[in-house]
């Protein structure tokens, strides 16, 4: 299943960090994030509780980029 998620984030080089952490959480198949639109599309495994997914997605991706966010 795909979720759509706004994200804030202020440059391409951050969305693209952001966007390799989310890849890296566990439960998620894929992610996109689009810098211009300021969204991350999230491809969850089947299996998987999105919900805490994503609160694992947002915990990354702050590691990795401590001023961005995932709204969700």
């Amino acid at each position: 299943m795909k979720k759509t998620y706004g994200i804030s984030v202020d440059c391409a080089a951050c969305a693209n960090k952001m966007e390799a952490a989310a890849k890296k959480t566990f439960g998620v198949k894929d992610c996109i994030v689009n810098f211009m639109m300021q969204k991350m599309i999230v491809e969850f495994n089947d299996d998987a509780d999105r919900s805490s997914v994503m609160e694992s997605v947002r915990k990354n991706c702050k590691r990795v980029e401590s001023d961005c966010e995932v709204y969700i």
